[in-house]
Order: C-alpha cells, then structure tokens, then sequence
C-alpha cells in the first residue's frame, strides 16, 4: 500500500513523511523509489528495527531521517516542507506497541486516542507543503461487538485541523 501512495502522490526527489514510522516500510519504500523520507516513532525498538530494514543499498541517492519522537510534535520540522505524507497510526487501545512508553497513543481510549490524532492532524497541515497530500491507513475497531467507526472519527480530526477529503479507499 504505501508503495503505490507513494508512486501516485509524489515524485521523485520529493520528501515523505512517516511519524508512525513503525519497522519503516514507508521508508523503504521511498529510498527504493528514490524519495526523500522523514521517518519518526515513539518507540525506541521500532527506530532501532527501521534502521536495520533501511541498510540496504540501492540506485537511488535519497536522503532518510529517522527520529524517535512523538507525532504530535514535530517542531523539528519547518513549516510547508514535506510533500507527502503517508502513515498508518496504532489503532486505540488495541495492539499496544509498547510497555507505557509516555505519549504512545496504542495505550489510550478511543476518546483520548482521537484527542491526539487532533495534534497529529494539525502537525501533519503545519508540516505539509500547501496543495500537497496526506494519506492516512487506519481502520474501524470494535467495542463490546459493536463496530466503533475509528477510521471516520480520525478522518474527522484531519478534517477539522484544515484538509479536504480527496477519497476514501
């Protein structure tokens, strides 16, 4: 999946961002189509993993950066530099992807899950360059057998911090 966003929104040379980097298949996927990538998690084990999955080399030049940091603040980023974003956040409270890790949004209710997507939402429009795309891969969870329409709610969030809808895949 992020190999396709990434053909489709982006171009080469340009600068992807991924701050729910995770093992770094984003990234992989820009150094192999010769993007430059941003790659940020707030686990310490997931930028170590990243790490190790970006040694490899190929014929593009790119430039990857990877940061252990929270999503929600990404100040090491100037404003309207990044052409696309591709990410894929931890679903509320269901895979906790770390042991308590302080800002680790896996840990947290729907509720304050969402809260904090509101920040991510808003970093993701300060950081992102004007006309220029975010993807965002999550999906629906379900609570006491009912379905909890994550993926809407989340949508939401970006559509409140400033960004329109393009599609829904």
């Amino acid at each position: 999946m992020p190999r396709n966003l990434i053909l489709r929104y982006s171009n080469p040379n340009d600068w992807v961002l991924d701050q729910f980097m995770g093992s770094g298949t984003t990234l992989v996927e820009a150094k192999l189509l010769g993007r430059n990538a941003v790659g940020v998690d707030i686990n310490p084990q997931s930028v170590s993993i990243s790490e190790t999955n970006l040694k490899f080399q190929c014929e593009s030049k790119s430039k990857i950066f990877i940061k252990n940091g929270n999503a929600t603040d990404l100040n090491f980023i100037k404003d309207s530099r990044i052409d696309f974003i591709c990410t894929h956040p931890p679903y509320a409270n269901i895979i906790k992807y770390s042991e308590g890790i302080e800002g680790d949004i896996s840990l947290l209710d729907v509720e304050t899950f969402l809260s904090e997507m509101s920040k991510v939402a808003n970093e993701c429009y300060r950081v992102l360059k004007h006309e220029k795309m975010c993807a965002l891969m999550i999906g629906d969870i379900r609570k006491h057998g009912k379905v909890v329409p994550l993926g809407f709610r989340v949508m939401e969030c970006f559509l409140q911090a400033g960004f329109s809808n393009k599609e829904i895949i």
